[in-house]
């Protein structure tokens, strides 16, 4: 008998043929959220200079969620697009008793940073923007705030050695979709904002663009 499971027609997407979404990131977490949410994107590095915007930021006295939108905001006009495309840019700082950590040169800096923040609660500031035509029709901060648990040494020299350099592109040592989760005793937020793009919100700035269904 004829396999006939191709001819089934598939439904239609959520998503309209135009205008294109570019991603102004090559993260492999925010883009298997979109992925996994049904949302096709062409997915761009931005080639910014994160270090000279945090700086600026923290001399004119912004505060962290105001940086991580400066930067979000940065990527994506960093992003050459034309016919319209929505660019979105995002970005995430992370703060602990007023203070702000930045992702981890080495290790040995990983290993300090999670031992400064063993204990105690920080908060994550994930900003997204969304530019068309190079205007900025959307942005949003979301602040999830995580309880890390008060870990032992050994503990902590374990996790480093499971996880090893994979931290270093983690604001916070940390990937919740792995090892991670081991780290916090209880978390506040929606974990996609967590990963660094908060979708829901996205999601519903895509729908009032009409370029998802409503």
């Amino acid at each position: 008998m004829p396999d006939d499971s191709n001819l089934v027609l598939k439904p239609p997407p959520l998503q309209a043929e135009s205008p294109p979404i570019v991603l102004a990131s090559r993260s492999a977490a925010r883009r298997s959220l979109l992925e996994s949410a049904g949302i096709r994107a062409d997915y761009r590095a931005a080639d910014v200079d994160e270090h000279v915007i945090r700086d600026r930021a923290r001399a004119c006295g912004m505060e962290a969620g105001q940086t991580a939108l400066e930067l979000a905001r940065a990527k994506a006009r960093a992003i050459s697009v034309d016919n319209g495309a929505a660019v979105i840019g995002a970005d995430q700082m992370l703060s602990c008793d007023g203070a702000w950590f930045d992702k981890p040169e080495s290790m040995d800096a990983a290993r300090q940073q999670l031992r400064t923040l063993r204990g105690r609660p920080h908060m994550l500031h994930t900003a997204v923007v969304m530019l068309r035509d190079g205007a900025e029709v959307w942005r949003h901060v979301a602040c999830p705030v995580l309880h890390m648990r008060a870990f032992s040494d050994s503990f902590l020299e374990r996790y480093l050695a499971m996880e090893g350099n994979a931290i270093l592109s983690c604001v916070g040592c940390y990937r919740l979709e792995g090892m991670g989760i081991h780290l916090f005793s209880h978390i506040k937020g929606e974990h996609s904002a967590i990963m660094g793009l908060p979708l829901l919100a996205l999601l519903q700035a895509l729908r009032a663009q009409r370029i998802i269904m409503q």
